[in-house]
């Protein structure tokens, strides 16, 4: 059976997704901001919206797909690591965007091959 692998890059109102599998790109500036001066992510439902929005158009649908797992990497406003509620507001867009699973990565920017090690836990 096929996978939905899936790397989101996080950044002020702006999406950048990867199907690890398909190779299949794409970058979602959201309509309704969800960044605050404060946060990355300050307007929960903006920013599930503006991510489905993304992830509609790298992954694969229909009655048998599967739900992706997704990499969640914040690329801004990160000085000093995440906070406990920056974590699982990241792991909760995900999953109300669709989601089955969602790991938030901290540190450089991933390869395909260490996207899926991530989401194995390693």
């Amino acid at each position: 059976m096929s996978s939905n692998t899936i790397y989101i890059r996080v950044s002020r109102n702006q999406f950048r997704v990867r199907n690890v599998d398909s190779g299949a790109d794409a970058t979602t500036v959201a309509s309704i901001p969800f960044s605050t001066q404060r946060l990355l992510v300050g307007q929960f439902q903006a920013a599930v919206d503006a991510l489905k929005q993304a992830l509609s158009q790298v992954v694969k649908s229909g009655f048998m797909a599967p739900s992706p797992q997704a990499v969640m990497h914040p690329l801004e406003m990160i000085d000093g690591g995440l906070c406990e509620i920056e974590d699982r507001t990241l792991r909760e867009l995900a999953i109300g965007a669709g989601a089955a699973k969602a790991v938030v990565w901290l540190g450089h920017e991933l390869g395909d091959a260490e996207v899926k090690e991530k989401l194995r836990g390693k």
